[in-house]
């Protein structure tokens, strides 16, 4: 039983997969509610949490879907069990300390290793959303600073 988190994964992955509109559509296709408005000082701007699998007595994984409203951003973080962001709408930035800032676009992962520093969020005018999978069974995320302005304003 303690599988049943990556049987999750898989199926949330295939539905993905198998619900994207093709770039050329104007209209986008959301598989998901936005969830619950976040509420906490680990953000800059607004964003919203919808938990798809919570963490159990069995299986220490978890995914949700963050939706960043444009410019909206998380503060400076690292996961000890390490993060997997998988891109499901719009345009935004992942950073790593002391590497340049990337764009991320629909379709992109992101393998954020163990205790790495790091942030991501919205561009400036598209608003963007991902599904972030980790594990508590090594703890949870810490929290530092909020990204300065010039780290988010450069390229």
């Amino acid at each position: 039983m303690k599988n049943t988190g990556y049987y999750t994964i898989a199926i949330l992955l295939i539905l993905l997969t198998a619900c994207n509109t093709p770039k050329e559509s104007k209209k986008e296709f959301q598989l998901f509610e936005k969830g619950t408005k976040i509420e906490n000082s680990n953000f800059t701007g607004t964003a919203w949490l919808n938990m798809l699998a919570a963490p159990d007595s069995l299986n220490t994984m978890y995914a949700g879907l963050v939706t960043f409203e444009p410019a909206a951003h998380t503060n400076w973080h690292s996961h000890p069990a390490g993060q997997i962001l998988i891109v499901t709408q719009g345009e935004g930035y992942y950073q790593e300390e002391g590497k340049p800032k990337r764009i991320l676009r629909i379709g992109e992962t992101i393998k954020c290793l163990p205790n790495i520093k790091h942030w991501h969020g919205a561009a400036p005018n598209s608003e963007f959303a991902h599904i972030a999978i980790s594990s508590r069974d090594k703890g949870p995320a810490q929290w530092f600073k909020p990204v300065l302005d010039e780290e988010y304003n450069g390229i």
